[in-house]
């Protein structure tokens, strides 16, 4: 039995691998319960279910807010940019409204008792251990949500939720037992790790210009804007009580304090000047760029240069992004706050990238041909060791004793023994996504003698994995998607 598993469990243990992604990948519960943005039109629309802009903000708001948490703070919206977050925010949204069309189709609906049962459970709105109908409006408050919003979000939700009650996963005792062999299946192995330390490269001019040579290409400068900049100095002006009043009452929900009740207009009386004299600051900048733009600047208006790159840039990515989609035949940017400056561009001229010289291309070209030498002879070293190697032998280990495999780190070892029980050779090795190459020879195989009792809930989830993603696939197939913005 265990020598037919030995030869099959490459097969078996990619099922279970299998279901593992689609349940991690699938993800049902916690969509709609923040808000932030403005309510516009449809921007997508699926089956009977319209997604609106504001549905989007509202999505993009929370995945941003997971990601930020996720960074430590370090999270910005370039790499928003970078990770395709509204992108992802629109196919969270999707899903969400094929469940929607299916309990649809059934007919489900949920009670405003349901309602009401489900939100007065919710402990952040509590006060003194009870749902407290002040705090629920104020934390809501402070999220920049209404109460309405935030009740047909959560409606959604559950009503999700209740549809998918209809469609139980059971799990049957042999599947269970299946589970627990496989988990089971323990090898005695001799391994022996090799790194790319353990090569040496020789790295003179005569073996490296060579390799610049055939890939050159591979190593350009990059492109490069020669630009003229105005940079409009912050406006500071006087304003009558008056003005401050006006503006004040507004835009009173700009001015809160740190429990998100608004200020009063003596407390806020700074922040409105600030404010005012940022709009003042704008729209100076404005003023300039459209007589920049007719040819009808001041004689005193002051011009800077300079040379942009990605290698140089003293503004931020978003600037050199939008130079980069100028032209000559269209070179003025309008004005962009950097800082709290406004600066406004002409675009003069835009250099190509180019070859770099192989003095220019060398650091460069030292780190790719290292590492790349280091890969080739690594696995030539690999492959001549298979059969002769000697390592350290370990006592019978599964697929989650990681801590007994001396040598690599938590996360190499959790990869190498996911892959060696995946594989169905004997005498082999596996290169790891750090680079190191670890030799193995299985020495022996046996089935331990162990049951855990919490497989039910890991076998249910993975059914449900399988299972959620199939039925998003069907409902794709069956309720056509349209989306109405560009981009996604």
């Amino acid at each position: 039995m265990i020598t037919w598993m030995q030869r099959h469990k490459k097969y078996l243990i990619i099922t279970i691998w299998i279901s593992t992604i689609a349940f991690v990948g699938a993800g049902f519960v916690g969509w709609g319960q923040y808000s932030y943005g403005d309510k516009a039109g449809a921007i997508a629309k699926v089956g009977n279910v319209e997604i609106t802009q504001g549905d989007l903000q509202k999505s993009y708001s929370r995945m941003y807010a997971k990601y930020n948490q996720m960074f430590q703070g370090n999270f910005d919206e370039e790499k928003a940019k970078q990770f395709g977050l509204q992108k992802q925010a629109l196919e969270q949204l999707v899903q969400q409204a094929l469940l929607l069309n299916l309990a649809a189709s059934y007919d489900l609906e949920l009670s405003d008792e349901e309602l009401i049962a489900s939100l007065t459970k919710q402990e952040y709105f509590f006060k003194d251990g009870v749902f407290d109908k002040e705090s629920y409006k104020l934390v809501l408050s402070q999220n920049r949500m209404t109460t309405k919003e935030y009740e047909a979000d959560l409606r959604k939700d559950l009503l999700i939720q209740k549809m998918l009650k209809l469609l139980p996963i059971e799990v049957s005792e042999n599947e269970v037992n299946i589970l627990n062999t496989l988990m089971n299946i323990s090898d005695k192995i001799n391994y022996k790790i090799l790194t790319p330390d353990d090569i040496t490269v020789d790295t003179s001019d005569a073996l490296l210009k060579p390799f610049w040579q055939t890939s050159k290409n591979n190593f350009m400068s990059p492109v490069t804007y020669d630009v003229k900049y105005i940079k409009q100095e912050k406006v500071t002006q006087t304003y009558d009580d008056a003005k401050i009043s006006d503006y004040y009452n507004n835009n009173k929900t700009h001015f809160k304090d740190s429990e998100g009740k608004l200020l009063t207009l003596a407390d806020a009386k700074d922040l409105v000047i600030e404010e005012l004299n940022t709009k003042a600051t704008k729209d100076k900048a404005l003023r300039t760029y459209i007589a920049y733009k007719k040819g009808k600047l001041a004689p005193d208006v002051v011009f800077e240069s300079v040379t942009l790159s990605e290698d140089n840039n003293p503004f931020n990515a978003q600037t050199l992004q939008k130079i980069s989609k100028l032209s000559l035949s269209s070179p003025y940017m309008k004005p962009i706050e950097v800082d709290g400056t406004y600066y406004t561009f002409e675009l003069i001229k835009v250099n190509p990238s180019m070859p770099k010289s192989y003095e220019d291309a060398k650091v460069d070209v030292l780190a790719i041909y290292t590492a790349q030498t280091r890969k080739t002879k690594l696995q030539e070293l690999a492959n001549n060791s298979i059969a002769t190697f000697n390592g350290t032998n370990t006592p019978f280990i599964t697929s989650r004793d990681v801590d007994k495999i001396e040598g690599l780190t938590q996360t190499e070892a959790t990869e190498f023994l996911q892959k060696l029980f995946l594989s169905d050779k004997k005498r082999s090795y596996i290169v790891l996504n750090s680079q190191k190459i670890v030799l193995y020879y299985i020495l022996e195989q046996k089935l331990l003698d162990k049951s855990n009792n919490d497989l039910v809930s890991s076998v249910k989830k993975l059914k449900s994995g399988m299972f959620n993603k199939a039925l998003i696939k069907t409902l794709e197939n069956k309720y056509q998607t349209e989306i109405f913005i560009q981009g996604l």
